[in-house]
């Protein structure tokens, strides 16, 4: 039980670190990602292995459902304001 803790700890403090959304490389972080699932630390020759990102309908749609839902409510903050 500890060691499983111990490594998702692991886990979870890389992912803040490396993590696209907070200025990391998608490339080393899931290369970095697949090394530690698979129970290894990530070695500079694993990090630089080629990985392809790639956007999925589900993320494009949620891009699209969120431009919407802001637009909507900011229509309704300026007929508010009038």
């Amino acid at each position: 039980m500890t060691d499983d803790r111990a490594r998702r700890a692991a886990e979870r403090a890389f992912v803040r670190a490396h993590h696209p959304d907070v200025g990391g490389d998608p490339q080393v972080f899931a290369a970095g990602l697949a090394a530690l699932r698979a129970g290894r630390h990530p070695r500079p020759a694993e990090v630089t292995a080629e990985v392809t990102v790639v956007a999925t309908r589900r993320l494009r749609a949620a891009r699209v459902l969120h431009r919407w839902r802001r637009a909507r409510r900011d229509a309704r903050r300026s007929t508010r304001l009038r």
